[in-house]
C-alpha cells in the first residue's frame, strides 16, 4: 500500500511540473492582434511576431525606466536580429519630452510612442511605469513584469525562444 502511494505521489509530481514546464515554455496568454511599425520599415505582428520581442512600456518622468534602458541596449546588442525590442513611450508622456530623450539616446532599438493610449490598453490597460512584457515568437507572452526586470532571467529565456543563426 505504501509503494502505491508513493507511485502515485511522485506521479503526481511529475505531472504537475510537466505542466509548469509546458506553460513557462509556451504561455498561457496571447499578445495581443496589432500590428507595430519597426524603426526599420517592418510591420510585426504582435501575436505572431516570428522571433522574441520584449516590450517595454515606459515614460520619461520613470528613472528606474530611464536607468534600464542600458540594460535593454545591451540585450539587443548582444541578441542582434534574433528579437526586438520595442520601448513604448506611455500617452501621458508629452511628445516632446519622448523625442528630446530619443534623440539624445540612440539606442539600437524601436521606440514607440503610444500618444492614443491604444498599446497600453491592448496590453491590458497599463498605467505603472515600468512594466515589461516578453513576447515568444508564436504570440505567447511567456513572461510579465511591473517594475525593475530580472535581465538575467530575460537573457536565458531569449536565448531559448530566439532562433540560432
Amino acid at each position: 500500500m505504501k509503494s502505491l502511494s508513493t507511485k502515485l505521489f511522485a506521479g503526481l509530481v511529475a505531472i504537475l511540473v510537466g505542466a509548469l514546464v509546458y506553460f513557462s515554455i509556451s504561455g498561457g496568454e496571447k499578445a495581443p492582434s496589432m500590428q507595430v511599425e519597426l524603426k526599420s520599415g517592418e510591420q510585426v505582428n504582435l501575436n505572431l511576431p516570428k522571433k522574441p520581442i520584449l516590450v517595454n512600456f515606459w515614460a520619461t518622468s520613470c528613472p528606474s525606466c530611464v536607468a534600464k534602458m542600458p540594460d535593454m541596449a545591451k540585450l539587443k546588442e548582444e541578441f542582434g536580429d534574433r528579437f526586438e525590442i520595442l520601448a513604448i513611450s506611455m500617452d501621458y508622456d508629452p511628445k516632446n519630452q519622448v523625442d528630446a530623450f530619443v534623440r539624445a539616446n540612440p539606442y539600437p532599438f524601436n521606440f514607440i510612442q503610444d500618444s492614443d493610449g491604444s498599446l497600453s490598453e491592448a496590453f491590458g490597460q497599463i498605467r505603472l511605469t515600468p512594466t515589461t512584457f516578453l513576447i515568444a515568437p508564436n504570440g505567447n507572452i511567456v513572461y510579465r513584469k511591473i517594475g525593475d526586470s530580472d535581465f538575467e532571467f530575460l537573457r536565458q529565456r531569449i536565448d531559448q525562444l530566439s532562433p540560432q543563426f
